[in-house]
């Protein structure tokens, strides 16, 4: 499988998305905005915001949008975080109960200031959700609580259906694209998540310069970890301080890479250019 050099010129016709519109797509920006809810869609600049909100759903953001890390690839707004807000929770659930959603996803800065990480706001947040929409299912793409496994244990012991956690690149690039976050440290949590007896999701960006070689060797490492569900997205840089892209991958490419980690025993893999972690992520219950 050979890996395309890269065009410095522009985005390939793959990449180019519809502008966000219709009706749905202002009925969730309206909630968003009136229960002043910090989404990723927004954060960070997804592609696939026009869909996933023309179609009712939304990735809610908890624990702020200031995060305390500085990955090279993460538009996220990095610094000193406001204090945690007690009734975030209660709103996060409210605004799931209008939108009427059956599977959400949770996500979160992480809070490397807090003791626990943000632990207790991902306990209340997941139970307020089910007090006012018990039939909801959830996932909760956390981060690595600094490797405090007792802050994990308590996200885990909820049960969402699904526990998240990204990988995000190859062991190699790690120390660059996730600066305070370790490749073994993620990997020790999905293991503990699918030891725990959860349905466990992980994902990678291809683009920042990573080998073929390199790809498979952190998708065996994602698979002898446990983890169930496997998403293989595109880079995109979002400001000209990130990250630059070093590649764009084909879609033939990504399809490649699905049909292999198939072979590998993931039970789904969703893998393309504008895949990101919370790409039909309703479709991952199966």
């Amino acid at each position: 499988m050979e890996i395309n050099e890269i065009s410095k010129s522009r985005k390939p016709d793959w990449l180019r998305v519809k502008l966000p519109s219709g009706d749905s797509y202002s009925k969730v920006r309206e909630i968003v905005t009136e229960h002043k809810l910090h989404t990723i869609c927004q954060s960070g600049n997804c592609p696939n915001m026009g869909e996933c909100w023309g179609a009712g759903t939304a990735t809610f953001m908890i624990l702020g949008n200031t995060c305390t890390r500085s990955c090279g690839f993460c538009n996220v707004a990095t610094g000193k975080p406001e204090p945690v807000d007690p009734f975030e929770p209660l709103r996060i659930a409210k605004s799931v109960q209008l939108m009427k959603v059956k599977h959400c996803v949770i996500t979160c800065v992480d809070r490397d200031d807090l003791e626990d990480g943000g632990a207790e706001i991902w306990v209340q947040t997941i139970r307020k959700i089910r007090e006012l929409s018990p039939g909801t299912t959830m996932e909760t793409l956390i981060g690595d609580f600094q490797g405090n496994w007792e802050n994990l244990y308590k996200v885990m012991d909820e049960t969402p259906e699904v526990l998240s956690h990204n990988l995000e690149t190859v062991r190699r690039l790690t120390k660059e694209v996730r600066v305070q976050a370790k490749y073994d440290r993620s990997l020790e949590l999905l293991k503990k998540a699918n030891e725990h007896g959860l349905r466990v999701k992980s994902g990678i960006m291809l683009g920042l310069g990573e080998s073929y070689e390199e790809i498979i060797e952190s998708m065996h490492d994602l698979a002898e970890a446990g983890v169930h569900i496997l998403t293989l997205g595109q880079y995109l840089q979002p400001t000209k301080e990130h990250l630059p892209v070093r590649e764009y991958v084909t879609p033939e490419t990504f399809a490649g890479y699905k049909e292999i980690g198939m072979q590998m025993g993931f039970r789904y893999v969703e893998s393309g250019p504008l895949v990101r972690s919370s790409y039909h992520a309703e479709r991952h219950l199966i």
